[in-house]
């Protein structure tokens, strides 16, 4: 069974997939690896591009965007936390099975946690949205009644005492939310929270309820279950490490799977120095180059680069940035398969995110003689962007179009590991 039909019949006929999967024997590993990362991943990806593509308006202060690097670092932190919380909330299930009458069974729990966190998973494709948190409760909610669905099935727990069963590892599941969210908030500075659901957008329009699912492979979902097949590989190296009781390998076969994981299925690394320097010249429109700084790094090897340039002759500046991607290139490219989209206007200004030509453009205007910013992703991977309070949009997107694009995106395969 494909992750995309488990997704569906757990979701809309749970009842009948508890029976089903009560009767797997589905290898722990196997769960994590084929279901739970590539589910996981979709929190973990959605909060990137809402924070370090479109960015989050808070009031009295506007938009703001984490920038690529610490929102990787957030993204694996909370893809990581996202499959230790699995862990912990099946050892909890376990754990109280006996004071419910229950059937403690360390590979039945896992199942049952695993799979009720599906509809949260999914949910989690809305971080890309702002204030979508009654769509995170439903979610939420919803999660709950399919673990009280599978409790009797999995843990053989009495009908009658399901709820009570339920609602105590919920408490459970709360606090662990609760010291998660800590964690998150102590190494990013703000938490980001799973929310919403999958649209027919998402899904290409083809995900439909009858028994046979057919996903578009170029929608977003069907990336996600093309790349599942991916992280199942590295999953599959990490076990062989394992066995092999050798620490060195273990250790970079997990950093092999986070490379995978936010490379979209590929490891990329991106260009270096010298290849990015020809892309920042030295006047842009008219004004000359007065700072200029140049850098590559990243962690385990989920690397990315980045040119920053000010242009100023004392009365207009403008800020230059081309960022190459590279280890997390396959966050970005989501966002541009999804066909990411955002249009919001008030008295201070606009800001507009959209696709045109196939490129992912950002549009963002002051009335108030703030800051005006134009940017566009190139070949699904390059960042370029403008911006300046002295100067119209239309200056800047000539800035930005200034730039050899096309020799940019002809670069989009360098350094690509398949």
């Amino acid at each position: 069974m494909t992750i995309v039909e488990r997704v569906k019949n757990i979701c809309f006929s749970p009842t009948t997939e508890w029976t089903v999967i009560e009767t797997e024997s589905t290898p722990p590993a196997t769960l994590v690896s084929g279901y739970v990362a590539p589910l996981a991943a979709i929190g973990a990806i959605a909060g990137f591009i809402g924070g370090s593509i479109i960015g989050r308006t808070l009031p009295f202060i506007g938009t703001y965007r984490v920038g690529i690097m610490p929102g990787a670092i957030v993204a694996v932190f909370s893809f990581v936390m996202a499959i230790v919380g699995v862990g912990i909330l099946s050892l909890i299930i376990n754990a109280l099975a006996p004071t419910f009458g229950a059937q403690k069974d360390s590979r039945q729990a896992l199942k049952l946690a695993a799979y009720s966190y599906t509809p949260a998973w999914v949910a989690g494709v809305l971080q890309i949205l702002p204030l979508v948190g009654v769509l995170v409760l439903l979610a939420a909610l919803y999660g709950i009644y399919l673990m009280y669905l599978g409790m009797p099935r999995l843990m053989k727990c009495p009908q009658d005492r399901a709820v009570g069963y339920t609602a105590l590892v919920v408490v459970c599941a709360i606090v662990l939310n609760i010291v998660v969210g800590v964690a998150s908030a102590t190494i990013t500075g703000f938490g980001m929270l799973s929310s919403g659901a999958l649209t027919s957008a998402v899904t290409g329009g083809r995900l439909s309820s009858s028994d046979n699912v057919q996903v578009d492979k170029d929608s977003p979902l069907g990336k996600l279950e093309e790349l599942s097949k991916k992280i199942e590989q590295s999953g599959k190296k990490i076990d062989a490490a394992e066995k092999a009781g050798d620490p060195a390998a273990q250790t970079a076969a997990a950093f092999d799977a986070l490379g995978t994981l936010f490379g979209g299925g590929k490891r990329v690394d991106p260009i270096s120095i010298d290849e990015l320097k020809p892309f920042v010249p030295e006047t842009i429109a008219g004004l000359p180059r007065t700072r200029n700084n140049v850098t590559r790094n990243g962690i385990g090897g989920i690397m990315v680069a980045q040119a920053e340039a000010t242009y100023s002759n004392g009365e207009k500046e403008i800020t230059f940035e081309i960022t190459d991607t590279g280890g997390v290139s396959g966050l970005v490219a989501l966002a541009t398969w999804t066909g990411t989209q955002e249009d919001k206007e008030d008295e201070y200004g606009y800001e507009r995110t959209r696709k045109v030509g196939g490129r992912l453009v950002h549009e963002k205007v002051s009335k108030t003689g703030g800051t005006n910013e134009y940017g566009t992703v190139v070949g699904d991977r390059f960042a370029v962007s403008a911006k300046s309070s002295k100067l119209d949009l239309n200056m800047l997107k000539s800035v930005v179009d200034s730039i050899d694009l096309a020799k940019l995106e002809s670069m989009k395969n360098a350094g690509v590991q398949k």
